[in-house]
């Protein structure tokens, strides 16, 4: 069990959907207290489970080196990069590899990372390195544009769906965007995948006892269509979340 017991944000202020703001000066990669725990489950999914953490469709090469580029360039303190390798907070030494670079930076930060590319009119999941899915399957949604990513959730209305892609269209280089989401699972499994086909179970209000919320950010890379989606998980007992409710 793999557990924060803080959040960088208030879950109870409300924000329309979807809930987009601009990150400002804040950071975009965060190192918490589960960081060691949460580095040691995404080397094992990676290490055991790669086919379903990571994939590709055919991203731009052009597009995955700024990739590297931009996430390397922006560790948070305690990350220390030296010519091609990075220690990080745990200790480990990180080798990057630059011709499979959605596994590297799965081993360095805690947040799953989302390529999107622009194809045609829309934004197209391009790569990922996805260990802790929150009731979605990365082999379902790779190759897909956000409208198909999106079908299951119920709120994500063609409205929405139209607002998101002018949001991934408008988004600026330097200047990202963020949201969070928060939802109560039964389970605090951080790998929780599962098909579109098999909506995550509800409980009735106020018996579920740990709440998951992701901090999204999104990032445009320079001189490109292609905008990175990053995806800090977070896991709280009920008990450790100021008014707890369902």
């Amino acid at each position: 069990m793999i557990l924060q017991t803080t959040l960088p944000y208030d879950i109870h202020a409300p924000r329309p959907l979807p809930g987009i703001q601009p990150l400002g000066d804040a950071p975009w990669f965060l190192l918490d207290e589960a960081y060691a725990p949460q580095m040691a489950e995404r080397l094992r999914l990676i290490g055991t489970h790669r086919d379903d953490v990571i994939a590709q469709d055919q991203p731009n090469p052009d597009s995955m080196a700024k990739m590297m580029d931009a996430v390397l360039a922006h560790l948070p303190a305690g990350f220390a990069v030296r010519g091609d390798r990075v220690t990080c907070p745990d200790g480990r030494d990180v080798q990057i590899d630059r011709a499979d670079p959605f596994a590297t930076l799965g081993q360095i930060v805690q947040d799953d990372i989302c390529l999107l590319e622009k194809r045609g009119d829309e934004h197209v999941l391009t790569g990922a390195v996805l260990c802790f899915p929150a009731s979605w399957r990365l082999r379902e949604k790779i190759g897909h544009p956000l409208t198909h990513i999106h079908v299951p959730v119920k709120t994500y209305t063609n409205d929405i769906a139209r607002r998101v892609q002018r949001l991934f269209d408008g988004v600026r280089p330097g200047m990202p965007l963020w949201r969070f989401n928060a939802l109560w699972y039964e389970d605090p499994t951080l790998h929780q995948p599962r098909s579109e086909t098999e909506p995550r179970p509800l409980t009735a209000a106020g018996q579920t006892a740990y709440l998951r919320s992701e901090r999204q950010v999104l990032w445009r890379l320079p001189d490109s269509d292609a905008v990175l989606f990053t995806i800090h998980s977070f896991m709280l007992a009920r008990k450790d979340v100021p008014g707890a409710t369902d």
